[in-house]
């Protein structure tokens, strides 16, 4: 395989899977906020009931947000491997400007898996307060003797 499509390959790779994982994150968050919006917790009898609802998909957003500066360090790693490649490839033409500019767009990767990772983690962080809250207003109504059933 030639060393442009191999390039190609770690750039369109690895940030296309990152954007596909921050449209993964988005989706679930709209999701989880509408149904939490939604959620009528007089209906629920038993709690795990209700944290098994209210925590669907939690978990994959976070795996996200904690995995994602890792694909990006990934195609980073990946795209310098690739470099060092081409310089020793082209030994006798090296300019150090052209692999500066290597190096640094390696590092783009690393800030794409960044860029995924830290609005993820807020919205895993902001998700799970409301999942307390709702537990917590669920007790409440429970203590109350305001539940169904």
């Amino acid at each position: 395989m030639p060393v442009e499509q191999i390039k190609h390959v770690v750039d369109y790779g690895i940030i296309g899977f990152l954007l596909f994982l921050s449209f993964i994150t988005f989706a679930f968050a709209i999701e989880r906020i509408l149904f939490y919006r939604s959620v009528k917790l007089e209906e629920y009898t038993h709690e795990k009931a209700l944290e098994l609802d209210l925590g669907k998909h939690l978990s994959t957003i976070a795996s996200i947000g904690v995995n994602a500066p890792y694909i990006g360090l990934l195609g980073t790693v990946l795209a310098i491997i690739l470099t060092f490649y081409i310089i020793g490839d082209n030994q006798a033409d090296i300019n150090a400007g052209e692999i500066m500019k290597h190096l640094a767009l390696a590092l783009k990767a690393t800030a794409a898996g960044l860029v995924v990772a830290i609005p993820a983690t807020v919205i895993y962080n902001a998700l799970l307060s409301k999942v307390d809250k709702l537990i917590s207003q669920w007790e409440i109504l429970r203590d109350e003797g305001k539940l169904r059933g």
